[in-house]
């Protein structure tokens, strides 16, 4: 039997918002945005006719890229296929249909347990990929990485995460000046060849090996066929990388570079706590939206109360939403949903539809999907219905109503 669902409201499209539409979605599929304000057949009056408008705002279902986590589980310490489900709800609940689970640094047979749990749930649509944070990391910027499960570059281990993944690896965390990071033979190449993406970061590099990496990367995507996209990611810039300095400037000023000339794409947390807001609107500014995604980087304690939690093997105290490291000043990953980095990102003066772009097209160009991400004919019916102050009301994945 199939499945009719008509939607009305103010509608944030790839490129401008439509003040008055409907959405109509059929077997979980949209085939119709109608415009209230543009010319329409007779179909198009009676749906308009026939479905009330509530006064809301209709977006996309969010796409996060970066997440470890949230409703009090954690991906990198999910023993079990509920515990993961249950971080993966906690965001689906407010608005993000499409879920890349992040991994952290850890033991060999840790990471080999975790990606095949993953597997499992991305075999069965539940998360669109997975994200591998470390373990192939700088020490000096390891942030809330534990530093005793930090190794050298290893292509082998790197294919056989990938074999486990079974296609579902979107993304791995490399420092660029740790040998094996890129070249001939690196993990780059691995990554690129198994249908994944090198992601540049936790890094004490300087420009040198930032730049070679980025090059690389370029190269070696513009001439892999099949390539699951056509850009590296910088995992959340300006977080746990060497800090810009105009006579030691570290990686950071070669990752806009590049990301300005078409090259990687830079996570940003914009979560009012990562980064100041006001950064992230002038590196928006100045990047253009196409060359940013927003990301959460959240972990357990998202949606959850203040209090005691862990990240892989890392304790974590979280007090009036931040999360560190215990006993530490070092962030330990993000509490918020999708859904309030891009209200944080309005608030700072980034356009709604700006903000949107960057938090589910933007993720569903770096997956390589075309059926997710944005609200045209054709695209899964992933949406999400949010009041004037951008908070959830109510969401859909596939034409299904879950809130």
């Amino acid at each position: 039997m199939s499945s009719m669902v008509k939607i009305r409201g103010r509608i944030v499209t790839a490129d401008r918002i439509v003040e008055d539409g409907v959405i109509v979605a059929k077997d979980g599929v949209i085939t119709e945005v109608i415009d209230a304000s543009g010319p329409k057949s007779t179909r198009e009056e009676d749906a308009l006719r026939s479905t009330p408008s509530r006064g809301t705002t209709i977006l996309p279902g969010l796409v996060d890229v970066h997440c470890h986590g949230g409703g009090g589980a954690s991906f990198p310490n999910a023993g079990t296929r509920e515990e993961a489900m249950t971080a993966v709800l906690e965001h689906r609940r407010h608005g993000t249909t499409s879920l890349v689970a992040s991994l952290v640094t850890a033991s060999r047979d840790v990471l080999r347990e975790r990606s095949a749990l993953l597997a499992e749930l991305a075999d069965d649509g539940e998360l669109a990929g997975i994200h591998f944070e470390g373990p192939f990391i700088s020490f000096e910027r390891c942030g809330a990485q534990d530093p005793a499960y930090i190794i050298d570059p290893d292509p082998r281990f790197t294919r056989e995460l990938l074999g486990i993944c079974r296609g579902h690896a979107l993304t791995m965390t490399l420092a660029p000046e740790k040998q094996g990071a890129y070249g001939e033979g690196s993990v780059a190449e691995a990554l690129v060849e198994g249908g994944a993406l090198p992601s540049w970061g936790h890094t004490d590099s300087g420009s040198l090996h930032a730049r070679e990496a980025l090059e690389y990367s370029r190269d070696i995507l513009d001439r892999t066929e099949g390539r699951r996209s056509a850009n590296a990611t910088i995992t959340h810039l300006f977080n746990g990388m060497r800090p810009l300095h105009h006579r030691d400037t570290g990686p950071i000023a070669e990752f806009l570079s590049d990301a300005t000339r078409g090259g990687a794409i830079a996570e940003m947390i914009c979560d009012g706590v990562h980064l100041d807001p006001s950064l992230v609107r002038d590196v928006v500014e100045i990047l253009g939206r196409d060359a940013c995604v927003l990301v959460t980087d959240a972990m357990e304690a998202a949606g959850m109360p203040d209090g005691e939690y862990v990240l892989g093997s890392q304790k974590v105290s979280v007090e009036d939403g931040r999360a560190l490291i215990s006993g530490q000043g070092t962030l330990a990953g993000g509490t918020a949903h999708l859904l309030d980095c891009v209200r944080t990102a309005v608030g700072a003066g980034i356009s709604l539809v700006d903000a949107v772009y960057m938090s589910s097209v933007q993720g569903a160009r770096i997956l390589g999907r075309e059926d997710i991400g944005c609200i045209e004919a054709g695209r899964r019916a992933d949406l999400l219905e949010v009041d004037e102050g951008l908070r959830p009301i109510r969401v859909f994945k596939d034409g299904a109503l879950i809130r």
